[in-house]
């Protein structure tokens, strides 16, 4: 029977902190999958209790204080994974894909780098490239595939409020955007941008040390829903979805929700 399907990342940047926002946000808009990132708990304390009490089984694999992600989903998702399997480090708590209502997801928090003088910055670019690689060992882009989360890169000028002054920041770059377009081309669409072409003003990611960023529009789209073209060509819209960022308490990133018809 024809359908939605519905699929919203959001970095909630510690799932403790911020569960009364995630649940209650969960509760009023049902996705059928939401995908996390920097949880920051270990397995033996995620709430999971918390989810199932709302309908929603979730996955997940993470430490205390850092990383970690998550997929939370109404119905119990098959061949679930956990990080990269190229015999590099797995990074368990930065990658967990699974199938969910018949469709692969790919859930990543990428390194976000430090400093370009940094060790870290060297090993964000490699990450991109062991996730492409990753891709082609596992799927295809002629398939129906969801690659999510928080892939700390602004990819174009409109995806940062202030281009001149923030570039060269390892999240807004040339290296960091040929690396994410190399991972792109094995066959992604970006799912925000099909819908709102050359539309800059939209973020998903606003500094705490910013006063009033959301209302000053001072932020970044680093949060990104791809889809492989056989699913990008069925779907509906993708959103910006502001009202967790401007909560009590909040999350310094907000969800990014995309809306797909199924057969």
């Amino acid at each position: 029977m024809a359908g939605t399907f519905i699929i919203a990342t959001f970095n909630v940047n510690s799932i403790r902190s911020r569960l009364p926002i995630v649940i209650s946000w969960l509760e009023r808009h049902r996705p059928d999958v939401l995908c996390m990132q920097e949880t920051k708990v270990a397995d033996e304390v995620f709430p999971a209790k918390e989810f199932e009490k709302v309908g929603y089984h979730v996955v997940f694999r993470g430490d205390k204080g850092k990383n970690g992600v998550a997929i939370a989903s109404p119905e119990e998702p098959e061949d679930v994974a956990f990080g990269l399997d190229d015999g590099g480090p797995p990074d368990e708590d930065r990658l967990i894909r699974g199938v969910f209502s018949g469709i692969p997801v790919v859930n990543t928090y990428v390194p976000q780098g430090q400093k370009p003088e940094s060790p870290m910055f060297p090993y964000k670019l490699g990450w991109f490239q062991r996730l492409r690689r990753l891709f082609q060992r596992h799927y295809s882009p002629t398939e129906p595939l969801l690659w999510c989360g928080d892939l700390n890169v602004a990819p174009e000028e409109i995806d940062v409020h202030n281009p001149k002054r923030l570039l060269g920041h390892v999240c807004f770059r040339p290296e960091v955007w040929e690396a994410f377009q190399e991972v792109k081309a094995w066959g992604f669409v970006d799912i925000f941008r099909k819908h709102h072409p050359g539309e800059g003003g939209q973020y998903t990611f606003f500094d705490y040390r910013v006063p009033r960023a959301v209302d000053r529009g001072l932020g970044w789209r680093v949060d990104h829903i791809l889809a492989t073209p056989p699913l990008a060509e069925k779907s509906q819209d993708c959103w910006i979805d502001l009202e967790p960022r401007l909560a009590t308490k909040p999350s310094d990133h907000t969800p990014l929700v995309a809306r797909f018809s199924i057969d």
